[in-house]
């Protein structure tokens, strides 16, 4: 419980909460998108192709999709930036108190699910390529894919670090603190993350049920959040799992239109292999992380109230 608390470390008010979000979506849609409106702008032939189509298909204008995702990055970027402007001035709390209870950030935790989570998207991808070969067009074009490659591990945990500060972090410890309860944070979070990627193609192509693979890797993010106290793991995680996708495969109807290694041209549809992670992986990660880290008390933990706790100074205060 205490990683939501530290929300009380700082000004908690509904205001600052308010403030905080409008300067993240200030950074993020406006500021941070500045450069993709303007190499939108130039690659357009008018202004009606600009308005329509710039900004969400650069195919259409012609854009390389490596300069695309960068851009894209920036955008996440801007906004993380701007969020953790407002979680130190208007908040007037410390940075590392969104990500950790720590004294500092334990990134053995970060490269540890990062690692455990690329391992287990690799095997599943080439078991998968392995029993369906047909599926798959081999589409390496090494500058591409290089260049590919230098902006997905550089870059990438940018974008998916904006998400777990806001959701996981920021977002979980506001919701925790008002509601009084950690699973309502939890569940909260989860749905919010879950619908905030309701726009991507795949739910267009797939339906409405693709959203229960977004807010199940939410949920999954939050319990990981809560049993560790601390965004490290979910870091990791959501950063192999964002590089694995743009690096490996692509498709023409996926989020991540990339220059991949391969190139998926199955019909997409929801079958087993969909539910797949629900089923066996996310719960292997939880058994593997919790074995891992020792995580003991888990109701408490996931369904207890949350106090404000006595603070004794600004770096120490009792539960």
């Amino acid at each position: 419980m205490k990683f939501i608390q530290q929300a009380y470390k700082g000004e908690n008010n509904w205001w600052a909460y308010l403030l905080t979000i409008f300067l993240l979506f200030f950074g993020w849609q406006l500021i941070g998108i500045l450069p993709l409106v303007g190499v939108a702008f130039f690659y357009s032939e008018d202004v009606g192709e600009f308005s329509s189509a710039a900004l969400d298909n650069f195919t259409t204008l012609g854009i390389n999709s490596n300069l695309y995702l960068g851009l894209m990055i920036f955008t996440f970027f801007a906004g993380l930036v701007f969020l953790l402007l407002g979680i130190k001035t208007i908040h007037k709390r410390k940075i590392i108190s969104v990500i950790t209870t720590r004294k500092k950030i334990d990134w053995s935790r970060f490269f540890y699910a990062f690692t455990v989570w690329a391992i287990i998207g690799l095997a599943t991808f080439f078991i998968d390529y392995f029993m369906s070969p047909n599926d798959y067009v081999f589409n390496f074009q090494p500058m591409q894919f290089f260049i590919l490659l230098i902006i997905s591990l550089l870059f990438l945990p940018l974008q998916t670090s904006m998400e777990e500060v806001l959701f996981r972090g920021y977002l979980m410890q506001g919701f925790g603190t008002w509601f009084k309860n950690s699973f309502v944070a939890l569940l909260i979070t989860s749905v919010i993350f879950g619908l905030l990627h309701g726009a991507n193609p795949e739910v267009e192509k797939l339906g409405w049920i693709v959203m229960i693979y977004y807010i199940g890797t939410g949920f999954l993010l939050g319990i990981f959040t809560l049993m560790d106290e601390g965004i490290e793991l979910s870091l990791g995680f959501h950063a192999a799992n964002n590089i694995i996708a743009a690096v490996l495969v692509t498709s023409k109807w996926a989020a991540f239109q990339t220059e991949a290694l391969f190139l998926d041209i199955a019909e997409p549809n929801i079958d087993f292999e969909f539910f797949l992670p629900f089923i066996v992986f996310y719960p292997f990660v939880i058994f593997v992380f919790s074995k891992k880290y020792g995580w003991t008390n888990w109701k408490e933990k996931l369904f207890g109230t949350v106090r404000k706790p006595i603070v004794l100074n600004e770096d120490e205060f009792i539960a």
